[in-house]
């Protein structure tokens, strides 16, 4: 039976487009100090799209590396799975079936999660439960991408909290599989009540299209009351990060002093020193990604491919993927690696 079986990640790969913009450059884009951006952002610089670089092509071509690194036959594929940036191609249109005309997954059928910056949590977790409950998904393809760097007005103050955005791709492979990367729990909490706060004004069915919606500039990512925004944050950011962690860890049998790593989604340096001293983890084993910046729900999965390829992460090793999503969602997932050399 598939609930029988350890539902894991068994390969993993990454995609970054071949411009990389400086934390230098930032500031002469915004007018904040470069050291401000290395010191208070954690930011060095950050990858961008080129024009014809879309969610849809770095997520494929995330899915080429990844299948042909692990000798995967794209006509395998059970599902394929987009959890990338909701600022996709095209307006009311989804990228799954794209990217698995565009990798051969002929078998495959596709599926979207539109969850943001907590996309790689939701897209393990899903997957997981599916292979676990259905014999005929044993083999899932994860795909997610961000290109959000472009929905940035350098000269809208509103919006600082988002010049850390960058864009890159990454995928996984999710399996019914002994020695794949064991997944354990998630755990994920909502709080609604900022979910007002951040968006792209233009373009739904509120504020349709127009002239004047272009003129003003409201295609571009905005933040309505951004201190009321940086208030209520303020508030319940670290408690709902350490309930989401610490919820994981004892929902999968294990205690907090057990974890190796550490792979938070990119946040400022100060959020991520205070979180994981909140969770007793020395701060050297956080992943922290200082030349990517945030790339939405890429983070989680991009860090955990960096660090397998590092050859830092042992046999055994238990890992902690962190994240939260404008929405406003937080969510754990902890994995126990086992992915055979």
């Amino acid at each position: 039976m598939p609930g029988d079986q350890p539902v894991g990640v068994s390969a993993t790969a990454t995609y970054l487009p071949e411009e990389w913009v400086s934390a230098a450059r930032l500031e002469q884009w915004s007018g904040i100090p470069e050291e401000v951006f290395r010191t208070r952002f954690g930011l060095d610089g950050k990858h961008m799209a080129g024009d014809d670089e879309h969610v849809s092509t770095m997520a494929a071509e995330a899915g080429r590396i990844l299948l042909s690194e692990s000798g995967t036959d794209p006509a395998s594929i059970d599902a394929v799975i987009y959890f990338g940036s909701t600022w996709k191609d095209y307006q009311v249109w989804q990228a799954a079936p794209k990217v698995a005309d565009q990798l051969g997954c002929a078998r495959a059928f596709a599926l979207e999660l539109d969850y943001v910056s907590c996309g790689s949590v939701v897209a393990l977790r899903t997957a997981k439960a599916l292979a676990a409950s259905d014999e005929e998904l044993g083999r899932i393809l994860l795909v997610g991408a961000s290109r959000e760097s472009h929905l940035i007005d350098y000269s809208d103050a509103g919006s600082r909290f988002a010049f850390n955005f960058g864009d890159g791709a990454v995928a996984a492979l999710v399996e019914r599989r002994a020695d794949a990367g064991r997944l354990l729990a998630t755990s994920m909490k909502t709080d609604g009540s900022l979910s007002r706060h951040v968006k792209v004004p233009a373009g739904g069915s509120v504020f349709p299209a127009s002239h004047e919606t272009v003129d003003k500039g409201l295609h571009m990512l905005r933040v309505e009351d951004t201190a009321g925004m940086k208030r209520r944050l303020d508030e319940v950011s670290l408690a709902n990060f350490l309930e989401v962690c610490h919820d994981a860890a004892r929902r999968s049998g294990v205690s907090m002093d057990e974890v190796a790593w550490v792979l938070p989604i990119h946040m400022k340096q100060s959020m991520h020193s205070a979180l994981m001293g909140a969770l007793g983890v020395d701060e050297e084993r956080g992943v922290y990604l200082r030349d990517t910046g945030h790339m939405s729900g890429v983070d989680n999965i991009f860090a955990l491919d960096r660090l397998a390829r590092s050859g830092h992460l042992g046999q055994d090793d238990l890992v902690l993927m962190v994240a939260a999503g404008t929405g406003y969602t937080w969510g754990a997932t902890v994995m126990r690696w086992g992915r055979a050399a």
